[in-house]
């Protein structure tokens, strides 16, 4: 599988374009609208087409060419919006990210710190569930939108004011982030070679079962027969992906429970 990178677009221009709505719009120096032709397209519609090409046939299909195709105009049209796959994809994921319903206050802000990053947790999940081919893409340098700045936002408030060193809050934050992004992403491709191969994966390791009876050796993995001799296997692959997910996320969350500063006892 081929991973693509985030963040390889030219910075100026892409960030202009990641924060094209949260700014005053541009107007001429005599204060009136500008005149002429209205465009046929917007830069929002070609975003939403390409996620929309994204998700139905996967990234790498996903061409300047296959867009500009779905929007009913030549490929040199599309350019004057985006100039290039890397800018787009950079967008795309941004887009993408704004779509989690993170709230900054109101009743469908939680109370506890916990609860938020729960909130955030499950957002992400569904996130990519939703687009599939974000497993596909690098996020070491990532696109530095309202998007990916609204979630470093909700985590870092979630965590602050609970007692925290501020290097603690962000630590945190990035190990929070870092894990549920990362068992968000395994999820996906696994559900995503599912539907593409007909093939579950509990199918797929039956397949596998002469493994077991012909090749594994007890004496050499003397952990693994203890526990499977003891029940902790008994649990199809789903089921072990679920409890691991969530055996992680609440060992993390009292870890760093921990941290925080008991009142003294009176």
């Amino acid at each position: 599988m081929t991973v693509e990178h985030s963040g390889g677009s030219q910075p100026a221009r892409v960030l202009a374009k990641l924060w094209r709505h949260h700014r005053p719009a541009a107007r001429p120096a005599d204060g009136k609208p500008a005149l002429g032709r209205r465009p046929t397209l917007t830069l929002d519609a070609v975003i939403s087409a390409a996620i929309e090409l994204a998700d139905s046939e996967g990234l790498a299909t996903m061409s300047m060419g296959r867009v500009a195709k779905a929007l009913g105009v030549g490929t040199m049209t599309l350019y004057t919006y985006v100039p290039s796959k890397d800018e787009l994809l950079d967008l795309m994921i941004d887009q993408v990210y704004l779509e989690r319903e993170l709230p900054r206050s109101g009743p469908e802000l939680p109370e506890s710190w916990r609860d938020k990053v729960e909130l955030y947790a499950a957002q992400t999940l569904a996130m990519f569930g939703r687009h599939d081919w974000l497993c596909e893409v690098s996020f070491i340098r990532p696109p530095i939108g309202p998007g990916m700045l609204d979630a470093r936002e909700f985590l870092l408030a979630a965590l602050s004011g609970i007692g925290l060193e501020p290097v603690q809050v962000d630590s945190a934050a990035l190990a929070i982030s870092t894990y549920v992004e990362g068992a968000a992403g395994i999820q996906a491709d696994s559900a995503r070679i599912e539907r593409r191969t007909g093939q579950s994966n509990d199918a797929w390791w039956g397949e596998r079962n002469d493994l077991w009876e012909t090749y594994f050796d007890v004496e050499r993995y003397p952990a693994m027969t203890a526990i499977w001799h003891a029940g902790g296997f008994n649990r199809n692959t789903a089921e072990a992906a679920a409890h691991s997910y969530r055996f992680g996320l609440d060992r993390l969350l009292d870890g760093i429970n921990a941290l925080i500063p008991k009142p003294p006892k009176t």
